[in-house]
């Protein structure tokens, strides 16, 4: 099922020929009359694991993203269409599939799932039309699965495992067992993290592989607890990462073992509540209440959403999403490298994750910070949950692009 939310924007009549005009041939149907709009795909998880995560708070965030396109584009029109993906790539494929051949979508945005975002991002290449992985955190997207067409905005799973095994190997935790989903995220986090682990001089007592929205954690904890590790790694996220804190708590696992979460969101620390979650270090690329900028984007966010603030995931939707559409205005093209060239070309002023630049690989570099959760004394209200340790320069935050493999890297 897909939604529509039309929205008014401006730019020179010519834009929309050439808009008609750049529509792939090997995707007749997806052609755009003069009078088109530009359509932008958010696909997303709306009642899965990851729907508090991305979900319908996605959808929020490119309509926000196109109405603030609106008041500088001229005659323009922006739509914006979603749909579920159910957490299975080949769903995610046909309404992929079906957005390019009968509806006209120039875009796909949003895509948690790093499976489902792999699958996506192929297809999208071979039509010439823009990725933007914005909710996907597989490094495999900036190395050997990279495409002239995908950009990677928020974070990925190198600089997630990096950051969060410097910071907990500089404490002397240096021993970890992996608790890790079994679908591409999961594979990527503990890969990624186990090198940055023993770089650090720290080893792997074990690992247990889990199923997607798994619901019993009994067998791995109790394996977690018999290794003698000193760090429980917990390389999955949103519903799966939620349940394993809950009950390795309830296991009694803490104080004895320590938990990384490598994959955390807002979302994730209110569904644990203050009382579970403080203390847990984890780098993000976003915190709503981190500067004036990111404040006013909550505010307006939380006005939408019942009052909540809005995820790393939702603030990459709306970053890539405006970024995208003001590249097809000024390459006056929808043709997916035609409009990263663009994009490539010099960096951008992003209101909520500072300076950006997109590299050849895809990787979307920004700074990443390190936060700490809060005690329940030292949070003011809902939503305040996090403190700022560090930043990590962009440049020292994500993977070196020679060492990622991706073939477009020369």
């Amino acid at each position: 099922m897909s939604s529509r939310s039309p929205l008014r924007g401006a730019a020179a009549a010519g834009l929309a020929l050439l808009l008609a005009l750049a529509a792939d041939a090997a995707a007749p149907a997806a052609a755009q009359d003069a009078a088109g709009p530009v359509r932008i795909g958010v696909l997303s998880d709306m009642s899965g694991p990851f729907a508090d995560q991305a979900g319908t708070g996605s959808v929020v965030a490119a309509q926000l993203a196109a109405e603030d396109f609106a008041k500088e584009a001229g005659d323009l029109k922006v739509e914006i269409l979603s749909a579920d993906h159910q957490n299975k790539p080949d769903i995610g494929l046909g309404i992929a599939r079906r957005w390019l051949d009968q509806e006209g979508v120039s875009t796909i945005v949003d895509l948690p799932n790093s499976a489902v975002a792999l699958a996506v991002a192929n297809l999208m290449r071979e039509r010439h039309r823009v990725a933007l992985a914005s909710s996907s955190m597989t490094s495999d997207l900036t190395g050997k699965a990279c495409a002239p067409t995908t950009v990677q905005w928020v974070s990925d799973t190198w600089a997630q495992g990096s950051a969060t095994a410097r910071a907990i190997t500089g404490r002397g935790l240096k021993s970890w067992y992996f608790l890790t989903v079994d679908y591409a995220l999961g594979h990527a986090l503990e890969r990624d993290a186990t090198a940055a682990l023993k770089a650090s001089g720290g080893s792997v007592k074990g690992s247990t592989k889990h199923p997607l929205n798994a619901g019993d954690f009994a067998s791995p904890l109790l394996a977690a607890q018999g290794s003698g590790a000193q760090v429980l790694a917990l390389a999955d996220t949103g519903a799966d990462m939620i349940n394993a804190v809950k009950q390795a708590a309830e296991f009694g696992l803490m104080p004895d073992m320590r938990i990384a979460a490598l994959f955390v969101q807002l979302s994730d620390i209110h569904a644990l509540g203050l009382k579970a979650a403080q203390g847990l270090q984890f780098a993000s690329g976003f915190y709503w209440d981190r500067t004036e900028a990111t404040r006013a984007f909550g505010k307006r966010f939380g006005e939408r959403m019942g009052g909540r603030m809005p995820t790393e995931n939702h603030a990459g939707v709306y970053s890539s999403t405006l970024a995208y559409l003001r590249g097809v205005r000024d390459a006056g093209t929808i043709e997916g490298e035609k409009v990263l060239a663009v994009l490539r070309d010099k960096p951008i002023n992003d209101p909520l994750f500072g300076p950006t630049t997109i590299r050849q690989d895809g990787r979307a570099v920004h700074d990443l910070f390190l936060f700490e959760v809060k005690t329940p004394a030292e949070s003011k209200g809902p939503y305040d949950y996090y403190k700022l340790l560090a930043t990590v320069p962009g440049d020292q935050a994500f993977r070196p692009m020679a060492e990622g493999g991706c073939p477009l890297v020369k």
